[in-house]
């Protein structure tokens, strides 16, 4: 069995973003050699999510509101993280949209269905991140 890894960076220009990666991803893909296996993509920053869906603005859009009002940005101090930050909502926010997928590769591509694409979810942004791709398989 093979193995492979790579970490991708990102710089959200807002404070909340939403990035596709699938394209990223089978980049990476491909550089493995990897036909048959398994793939990891996971944000390794805590107001950070992966995560799978559709890539249509309005879905988008759908989810900021909705993650806004399940945990707004302000006040601030509703938030007893919010002591030495401003982001206590980033965490909650990560904690519904989840930390990471795992793909099936098959016959070298990704095994995902129709509209399915991966995103990376930015929600305390204009810093780097990085999200860690790592493929196992033959």
């Amino acid at each position: 069995m093979k193995s492979y890894r790579k970490e991708l960076w990102f710089e959200a220009q807002q404070r909340r973003e939403f990035f596709n990666i699938t394209g990223q991803v089978a980049t990476c893909l491909r550089e493995s050699g990897i036909r048959e296996g398994l793939i990891l993509v996971n944000a390794m920053h805590i107001t950070a999510s992966v995560f799978i869906n559709d890539d249509e603005s309005g879905l988008h859009h759908d989810f900021e509101v909705w993650l806004e009002g399940l945990a707004p940005e302000k006040p601030y101090e509703r938030y007893r993280h919010n002591g030495y930050e401003d982001n206590g909502d980033a965490h909650l926010k990560r904690t519904i949209m989840g930390r990471e997928v795992v793909v099936a590769v098959t016959n070298g591509a990704l095994d995902l269905g129709p509209w399915e694409q991966i995103f990376y979810g930015e929600f305390d942004g204009m810093r780097r991140k990085r999200v860690l791709v790592k493929i196992i398989g033959e």
